[in-house]
């Protein structure tokens, strides 16, 4: 590969109000019974890639040039999650993160287990913006 690319997936637990708003707590061991509870929902109030939203946009973006193949290694700590390349596809991907495995092929989008990293390979045919998201909708 010719280049390669980290993408951490994280869900953050921000306890809300009755009338959905966002709580503040003057510290974080006050907020812990709230967010413990909003933890316990599996439901989470925000999803980001490597830590913050727009990390991986604008001056941030993974970049390639067409002809270059590209190596995405994606992480999830807690839930499943579907990567996916809008314009593209994992040529080689190996869900579970097992080089030592054989990597499917062709796979529009990819399934990463809780808990556990996969990679995906890509060779950039056509220049233009290839998005790259998860399927958690």
């Amino acid at each position: 590969y010719d280049r390669a690319y980290y993408i951490g997936e994280t869900e953050f637990y921000i306890p809300r109000d009755a009338d959905g708003n966002f709580k503040s707590y003057d510290s974080h061991a006050e907020s812990l019974p709230d967010t413990l509870a909003a933890m316990k929902s599996l439901v989470p109030s925000h999803v980001v890639f490597n830590g913050a939203v727009g990390a991986l946009a604008g001056a941030n973006a993974m970049t390639s040039k067409v002809g270059e193949t590209v190596l995405l290694v994606h992480s999830q700590a807690n839930r499943d999650t579907r990567p996916h390349l809008i314009g593209g596809h994992g040529d080689y991907v190996w869900e579970e993160g097992k080089f030592a495995n054989a990597p499917l092929k062709d796979l529009e989008t990819w399934f990463i287990r809780g808990g556990s990293a996969g990679a995906a390979l890509y060779t950039f045919h056509q220049p233009g913006l290839h998005v790259y998201l998860n399927h958690n909708l």
